[in-house]
């Protein structure tokens, strides 16, 4: 028999699981999100997150309490009767209350390959390590951050010009049928749950303003993992001075090069940039403002020169 579910989570990646689960016939009794915040050009506007919007398309009561401390939230999340709660990057660390709230416990569908980037921004930090794959990985939730036991896994590979941005749709479109597969399977009782390794934990820190500016003195390949693993957002940025103006200027789109120079240096006509060792060679670029362009395009209408600094 399909499931009596609760679905918790909020930005665009938890969607297609959210979709996915509702298409295999589950009874989905309610969706938790987090609150609509400030949104539009002034931050005047408080807009649904798209689990929400897309919960209230399927015609899915939301839920959207700020935390789980109020007493009251917790009853009504336990009188939904659930069999199972699923969990995708909703935002919340859950209590003991509501991870015991339902019969058979809550699923978190997480974007690595646990124990490898618990946390919070699992995508950016596996590619800014320069790792060659990561996953989709479906765990029983307990107390700890991404701590349980790990029921099924999906292997991604990484190639070195993929971006967060890419990856994360990838992530998103494997965990919609890994989830749907570990439901199955809950429902016939023959999911296995395996305890995480004790070795090779990292965590992976949630994305710091602080870390988007490129740090040239870096290595070309360092550099260049940078770049890809804030792509498209929040972008990696440098800054330089365009007739007699500093102007900050996000990449989107880099490469690993060949090259030498004193450190930020554009070596060629071609925006490559000398690093540490080594260097990056600028593919895509966006001003403040204005499109994203490929190098020759943005070139045309900003002068970056070979032998200017960047910083």
């Amino acid at each position: 028999m399909p499931l009596r579910m609760i679905f918790m989570g909020t930005p665009d990646f938890s969607v297609p699981v959210l979709r996915a689960l509702h298409a295999a016939g589950h009874e989905i009794v309610a969706a938790y999100s987090q609150p609509p915040r400030p949104a539009g050009r002034r931050g005047l506007e408080l807009t649904p997150s798209p689990v929400h919007q897309a919960a209230e398309a399927l015609g899915i009561p939301v839920l959207t309490p700020v935390n789980f401390r109020n007493a009251d939230d917790v009853e009504q999340f336990r009188a939904l009767g659930a069999d199972v709660a699923v969990v995708v990057a909703y935002g919340l660390l859950l209590p003991a209350a509501i991870l015991e709230g339902t019969r058979l416990g809550c699923y978190n569908g997480h974007a690595s390959l646990l124990p490898r980037w618990r946390g919070a921004a699992p995508i950016q930090r596996a590619i800014m390590a320069g790792d060659a794959e990561t996953g989709m990985m479906i765990m029983k939730m307990d107390k700890g951050l991404d701590t349980g036991p790990v029921a099924l896994t999906h292997i991604i590979p990484i190639p070195l010009d993929m971006t967060a941005g890419e990856l994360h749709d990838q992530l998103s479109e494997a965990g919609a049928s890994l989830m749907v597969e570990a439901m199955a399977r809950l429902e016939r009782n023959a999911l296995p749950l395996t305890p995480q390794s004790d070795r090779g934990v990292l965590y992976a820190a949630k994305i710091s303003k602080d870390e988007s500016r490129i740090v040239f003195s870096r290595e070309g390949m360092a550099v260049h993992n940078h770049i890809r693993s804030l792509s498209p957002f929040p972008g990696a940025w440098f800054e330089a001075e365009i007739g007699g103006k500093v102007e900050r200027i996000k990449v989107l789109r880099s490469a690993p090069a060949d090259g030498h120079g004193e450190i930020g240096t554009i070596l060629d006509d071609q925006l490559t940039i000398a690093c540490g060792q080594a260097a990056v060679r600028l593919l895509k670029l966006q001003k403040a403002g204005g499109k994203a362009l490929d190098a020759a395009e943005f070139l045309r209408g900003t002068p970056l020169l070979k032998g200017m600094r960047i910083s």
